[in-house]
């Protein structure tokens, strides 16, 4: 039997990090589309990838052109392809609504036609977000609550999820949506809450920093680590019919509790460094996301293991040991 080939797009990111190493355990050959600075500059861009970069295949394109997708996918004949990539920070889509639209509408709609035209029997996976479901009529959310996005980013993963299951009902392709609610790591961008939060923990314990600016503290989040959510996304390409499933714990914390827990492993009060700032409100806020994952434990078998807790020690103690400082060091000063 010969060797099975991925594809990732968004490889460079925190999942589709993951997600290569995960592969490279199973036995995959694994290739991954990443930008041309990407390769010019590996020290900056491809950090998370350090431990596998001589065991993967990088590609340089864009998903913002057909024609480089075409020859990527081309090239590559793969038997499976994870479409992560996208413009993916939700301030940032308010900010530029016109490129997160064109880069992640354009940027699946590529990645599904190329993989019709050339790799045919290629099973495909799109990275969809809680936030298509925005303004939630019910909690949790399951696989049929309706959608209602309330940034250019969600609207967009609501369009790239239509679009999966019309290449699915349409052409008969085997492809799947994953409904991701958040999912965090020490791998996480600087820009987002999480890791704001755990980096300025360890900022503030190295004495670089005395506080940190944060918005709606009372936004209730659905949080789960990455390293296990990227395990379901293999588990929906190895079911014999494609489908769509939500994956989450099913449980919710403010960003509030989310700082509390960081700062208080450090020791410290979050109430003496965390400064609330009306501008980093969103326009359009979403509230409370709550996933239901009951469908992906039936049929996957997948659960998560990781808690809340042990995810935002293990974050904090990360971003601690990347400025040589001991976390409690200060519990016990």
């Amino acid at each position: 039997m010969s060797t099975r080939k991925a594809l990732i797009t968004g490889i460079t990111g925190q999942d589709g990090s993951y997600l290569a190493e995960l592969l490279l355990e199973k036995g995959y050959e694994v290739h991954g589309i990443v930008r041309r600075v990407a390769i010019e500059d590996p020290e900056h861009r491809l950090t998370r990838l350090d431990k596998i970069r001589s065991r993967i295949h990088l590609h340089a394109a864009s998903l913002e052109s057909y024609a480089s997708i075409h020859q990527v996918v081309a090239n590559v004949e793969p038997d499976e392809c994870y479409h992560l990539a996208a413009q993916s920070f939700v301030s940032y889509s308010f900010d530029d609504e016109f490129s997160t639209l064109n880069a992640n509408v354009n940027g699946t709609h590529f990645m599904l036609a190329a993989v019709k035209s050339l790799a045919p029997g290629c099973r495909f996976y799109f990275a969809g977000s809680s936030e298509m479901f925005g303004k939630a009529e019910e909690v949790p959310q399951n696989e049929h609550t309706r959608f209602h996005p309330r940034s250019s980013y969600g609207i967009s993963k609501v369009a790239g999820f239509e679009l999966t299951r019309n290449y699915r009902e349409a052409y008969g392709m085997h492809a799947s949506s994953g409904l991701l609610f958040n999912h965090e790591s020490p791998r996480r961008g600087f820009e987002f809450v999480t890791r704001k939060i755990t980096s300025a923990v360890a900022r503030i314990c190295a004495g670089q920093s005395r506080e940190v600016p944060l918005g709606n503290l009372e936004a209730k989040r659905d949080w789960g680590h990455a390293r296990e959510y990227v395990d379901a996304m293999w588990r929906m390409l190895q079911q014999d019919s494609p489908d769509d499933f939500v994956i989450a714990t099913g449980e919710t914390h403010t960003v509030r509790e989310f700082a509390e827990v960081a700062f208080g492993h450090a020791g410290l009060d979050y109430r003496d460094y965390v400064k609330p700032d009306p501008e980093l409100f969103r326009p359009a806020e979403v509230n409370l996301l709550q996933g239901d994952a009951a469908k992906a434990r039936r049929v996957l078998g997948w659960a998560p293991q990781v808690t809340f807790e042990a995810l935002v020690r293990e974050m904090v103690e990360a971003d601690c040991r990347a400025l040589g400082v001991e976390p409690k060091g200060r519990a016990s000063a």
